[in-house]
């Protein structure tokens, strides 16, 4: 990866790019409803929500908008705990909210030509 692009796989759902703060570290953004979501405008793009790169040696938060890095504030251990835990679970409620449900419920009760 070159410094400074952002990587985006539409196939894998995914973007990927060098760390900001300049460390080197590859940061891989998964694109879901509980995760990131990219903007494009025709110009720039832009990730929501931050990315914390809690895992790495760095730690740096920072936000990628309208094609600009715009750093945040350094979370505490104890924030940075609260907020994996808050996306775990939304994580947890997206991929419920998404499991595929049973049919064999609905057949019995369908008209012959909806089954």
């Amino acid at each position: 990866m070159d410094a400074g692009v952002l990587y985006i796989s539409i196939p894998y759902r995914t973007c990927g790019h060098l760390c900001c703060c300049g460390c080197g570290h590859e940061v891989i953004t998964p694109l879901s409803p509980a995760q990131w979501s990219l903007t494009y405008d025709g110009k720039s793009v832009s990730l929501t929500p931050s990315i914390g790169s809690w895992a790495l040696p760095c730690r740096s938060h920072y936000w990628i908008h309208d094609g600009l890095v715009r750093w945040s504030r350094r979370y505490s251990a104890a924030e940075i705990t609260q907020n994996r835990d808050h996306d775990r679970h939304l994580l947890a409620q997206s991929t419920e909210e998404h499991r595929p449900r049973p049919l064999s419920g609905l057949r019995r009760h369908l008209p012959w030509w909806r089954r």
